[in-house]
């Protein structure tokens, strides 16, 4: 894998974000790796927990906006097709962190947003680093949320504190986050990786059948499908990404400018 790294602790499977030079946001390539990487640990009869980190100062920041800008040039049509295209890739890995039977642990350092909270938010148990910083911000690239946001976020913090992170984007710490329940402990940047590995041999060592069984229920007890979710987080990041608000977004944010959203409706 060129994005990614899997990595073998006894009965535990790392998988490890591994574009440090671009703060591991997300290609395509790494979308698909990350489907492929998950299918082979959810299959895996040798592993009993996944522990999901970030390569080199941070978790994931996001989307590459690169590839974004890649997109912007084309008519309105074909940016649709493209983008849906690119969502509904997300799709395998969070049906499977959610569905897959070994519980999913992260550890979360440096920056979180976009996509990479959406991961965060996936997983079963997250440790995060003190000086970590979370955010939605999509909006700021006139789009709407993905990768399963929009069911996890608000069954966490509720759907007000869910509307005030997506709706105004802002950036928010570690111990507001603990706050909220995105995760469930602070550490120590230093310690982060001891910590989180140490969860994860406690896990491993646990009845792994039981705790397939309490995701199974966990799961269930919302009720709405997360697949019919996720098309629909697909279809309406797709019409946002046809209109002038996600050009202006992602040109702004290529240009390092605030955007200017006026007349772009």
């Amino acid at each position: 894998m060129q994005t990614l790294l899997l990595e073998r602790r006894d009965a535990v499977i790392e998988i490890v974000l591994n574009r440090p030079e671009i703060l591991n946001a997300a290609n395509r390539e790494m979308i698909h790796e990350l489907a492929a990487a998950t299918e082979e640990a959810a299959a895996d009869a040798a592993c009993d927990v996944v522990l999901l980190r970030g390569a080199g100062t941070h978790f994931m920041a996001g989307g590459d906006i690169r590839m974004f800008g890649e997109l912007v040039g084309l008519a309105p049509q074909a940016r649709r097709a493209a983008l849906y295209q690119l969502v509904d890739a997300l799709h395998p890995t969070m049906l499977r962190l959610r569905h897959m039977r070994q519980p999913v642990v992260a550890a979360v350092h440096g920056a979180a947003a976009g996509f990479g909270l959406s991961l965060v938010l996936a997983c079963d148990l997250a440790l995060a680093a003190e000086d970590t910083v979370f955010g939605c911000g999509y909006i700021h690239l006139g789009t709407s949320p993905d990768g399963a946001m929009t069911a996890s976020l608000p069954r966490i913090v509720g759907i007000k504190r869910a509307a005030e992170l997506m709706l105004l984007g802002e950036r928010f710490d570690a111990r507001r986050a603990l706050e909220l329940g995105i995760v469930n402990r602070l550490v120590p940047p230093d310690a982060l990786l001891g910590e989180a590995r140490g969860l994860a041999a406690r896990l491993a060592a646990g009845p792994a059948h039981a705790y397939g069984r309490t995701k199974a229920l966990l799961e269930a007890s919302f009720g709405g499908a997360l697949e019919a979710q996720l098309k629909r987080e697909a279809e309406s990041f797709a019409e946002c990404a046809a209109g002038d608000e996600f050009v202006e977004g992602v040109r702004a944010f290529l240009d390092k400018r605030t955007p200017d959203f006026s007349g772009t409706g």
